[in-house]
């Protein structure tokens, strides 16, 4: 089953974002815009601010300066982060049928158990989901945000506890997703990897305003001053 995108324009604008912890400036002046189809790349040191702006983009924490406009409901926007979102106690297959559930998409199990396969984790779909490695959880957690085939993406470190082969599915998950129209914002710590799936950067500095943004092409760790 594949949903036609609901959006062929703008998916997200950031305006002047801006974001403290306490009295520590984490970014500010964050300006971008995505349309369908778009990747963008979100580099920087730890600590910069990317997985805090990730989740002011996801309606998960508030900005303390600027505007964060998304043309999709919450309903139509994949959100990945550093928790896996799955339930120990329910098998792979028992997981992935609850979130159908939670999206309202009848999906039968052979369907199921099709998306689990595609994660490598068809041996695997009657197991407890606490029992999985790091790895298959996260390919797991995949497999749940793509489930609904969202309209926006947003995706912190997907590639955490991927071994070769399950990375290579992640780059053809997202590379799917964007050909039906999906915009997707990735935080990665795999530059020379994933440079090249994406259209433009957007680099934090960790010290105020973004460091580099500009197209993906131009950027190199000496680009900035990251």
């Amino acid at each position: 089953m594949t949903q036609a995108p609901r959006h062929s324009g703008q998916l997200a604008a950031a305006k002047g974002l801006g974001k403290f912890y306490g009295p520590r400036l984490v970014f500010k002046d964050v300006q971008f815009t995505l349309h369908a189809g778009e990747c963008l790349l979100l580099a920087g040191p730890n600590g910069a601010g990317k997985s805090t702006l990730l989740k002011i983009l996801a309606g998960l924490t508030p900005a303390d300066a600027g505007v964060c406009d998304l043309t999709v409901g919450h309903d139509r926007l994949g959100f990945l982060g550093h928790v896996t979102c799955i339930y120990p106690q329910m098998s792979g297959l028992e997981n992935l049928r609850f979130w159908a559930r939670v999206h309202g998409l009848s999906l039968d199990d052979e369907v199921l158990r099709a998306r689990l396969a595609a994660v490598n984790l068809a041996d695997a779909a009657d197991d407890r989901a606490g029992a999985y490695s790091r790895g298959m959880a996260q390919r797991l957690n995949l497999a749940r945000v793509f489930l609904n085939e969202p309209d926006l993406l947003l995706l912190d470190e997907p590639g955490t506890g991927l071994d070769v082969a399950s990375s290579a599915m992640l780059t053809r998950s997202i590379r799917q997703a964007r050909e039906r129209g999906a915009g997707v914002i990735w935080i990665s710590h795999h530059l020379e990897r994933d440079l090249p799936e994406a259209n433009a950067v957007l680099a934090l500095s960790g010290r105020g305003a973004p460091a580099y943004h500009g197209p993906a092409a131009g950027y190199t760790p000496e680009a900035c001053t990251c």
